[in-house]
């Protein structure tokens, strides 16, 4: 089993930076796939950004060139710097753990970023 733990979240203003973290326990960390998601207030929850087990990355177009994710094995965490934030960027963001080949995954409960104009 993998409990995530996101943190880091807060109030920016447009423009701003803010680096998320999402620490996770148990020993299968490193053989997963991460992913952050983002949920505004009611709209459905998107991907922002994935990063396989070997450090291959994707991310969605609204946050690309601005948005960098990253992983530690070693110490169980992953990581999503966001940098020149926009109001639309405004949402809970939650991390996942998947293993998409045999349908397992496990969500973190988010962190609030919130971007004022």
């Amino acid at each position: 089993q993998v409990q995530l733990v996101e943190s880091g979240g807060g109030l920016v203003q447009a423009g701003g930076s803010l680096r998320l973290s999402c620490a996770a326990s148990g020993s299968i960390f490193s053989i997963g796939v991460m992913g952050w998601y983002r949920q505004a207030p009611g709209k459905q929850r998107d991907l922002v950004a994935a990063i396989t087990s070997g450090g291959s990355t994707n991310y969605a177009d609204s946050v690309k060139g601005r948005f960098t994710i990253s992983r530690d094995n070693a110490k169980n965490t992953m990581y999503l710097q966001m940098n020149s934030l926009k109001p639309e960027d405004t949402g809970l963001y939650l991390c996942k753990w998947s293993r998409p080949n045999i349908g397992m995954e496990y969500w973190g409960k988010g962190t609030l970023v919130t971007v004022s104009s």
